[in-house]
């Protein structure tokens, strides 16, 4: 989405070209599934199509899409609010919404911005364990979180002090 300042991105072995949109929106809708801080829903769709669209963007068929989407926004603890626009839903439903929409294209790299900061406790310990579900030798995650609690569960810290990154476990 943003482009680098400097230095070049490869995915698979393939170079990035900044100038190709098209290209590269089918990429990421294929391979990377993101989570942002804010959850960037469309207000004019329901839960449910603010999801599947992105199955949709990936060129399944709408049917497919759908079912796919119910599947993810159960997963999530959604079903019952699948029906509901972004307007009508809480900070944390529409940030589940988001994760739901990250996760249904089975994408290989997921960025999460603070995936469980608008979520209470036990909601935000459940969407962990959903994410931490998805790790697989073919896919990598990667979160930013100021929840140390969570932090502390990933496989691999970075701490960025004033500017500067460092391994806290690696």
């Amino acid at each position: 989405i943003d482009r680098p300042n400097s230095g070049s991105i490869s995915i698979e072995n393939k170079l990035i070209n900044f100038n190709e949109n098209n290209k590269n929106d089918i990429l990421r809708a294929h391979k990377i599934g993101i989570i942002y801080q804010q959850d960037n829903l469309l207000p004019d769709f329901t839960a449910l199509e603010n999801v599947y669209l992105a199955s949709l963007a990936a060129g399944n068929d709408k049917e497919l899409s759908q079912s796919r989407a119910n599947i993810f926004l159960k997963k999530v603890g959604l079903s019952n609010r699948s029906d509901h626009y972004p307007n009508q839903l809480s900070g944390g439903e529409k940030q589940r919404v988001s994760i739901a929409r990250a996760l249904i294209n089975n994408p290989q790299i997921i960025l999460a911005d603070e995936p469980t900061g608008s979520l209470d406790l036990e909601t935000a310990k459940g969407i962990f364990e959903i994410l931490k579900n998805q790790i697989n030798p073919k896919r990598i995650i990667i979160f930013a979180t100021h929840n140390r609690f969570f932090a502390n569960k990933s496989d691999y810290l970075l701490e960025l002090i004033n500017g500067n990154i460092k391994s806290k476990n690696g």
